[in-house]
């Protein structure tokens, strides 16, 4: 009896670790995905380097207590569950949220834990609709390189015309 008990502190800390480095976590209910849906989804999981697993709910409970949240997700932590982790807040809900999508009512985001603070799943589908982290970037040095490059313009059209 010991050792499966050390065994299932050692899982507790290892979750609690990886909550405390997560900026996010998406908590999703996949009862009915098939082996090969699933397989589809930790690939897409690791390639948007999101950390997807299947932990028992209880261990769960006992993690989320040891990484010192205080939210209550015990109506949420129930039946089957899958856990999203990301280090940014948008990219695991946009993961889950797009294959979700797809796969029709039984695959659905039950709650999720953003910053720290309880998220519901409204508030989860919100940070899946937002543009990618590159592509905010990329709109900021849009914005940026926009008045840059109007005065360029403008000091080849003054050349341009002193030349005539």
């Amino acid at each position: 009896m010991g050792m499966a008990n050390d065994a299932k502190k050692q899982i507790v800390a290892e979750l609690a670790e990886k909550i405390k480095a997560s900026q996010a976590v998406i908590m999703v209910d996949y009862k009915g995905l098939s082996a090969v849906e699933a397989d589809q989804l930790r690939k897409q999981t690791r390639e948007a380097g999101v950390d997807y697993f299947v932990a028992k709910n209880r261990l769960f409970k006992l993690a989320l207590k040891e990484a010192g949240i205080e939210a209550d997700f015990e109506e949420e932590l129930n039946g089957t569950t899958a856990f999203a982790l990301g280090e940014d807040p948008v990219s695991p809900a946009k993961v889950i949220y797009e294959f979700g999508k797809t796969k029709g009512d039984f695959f659905n985001i039950k709650a999720g834990l953003v910053e720290g603070k309880k998220a519901d799943v409204a508030t989860i589908e919100a940070l899946a609709k937002l543009p990618s982290r590159e592509q905010l970037l990329s709109m900021v040095l849009n914005g940026m390189l926009g008045p840059v490059r109007k005065l360029a313009y403008a000091f080849n059209a003054i050349a341009d015309t002193k030349e005539a």
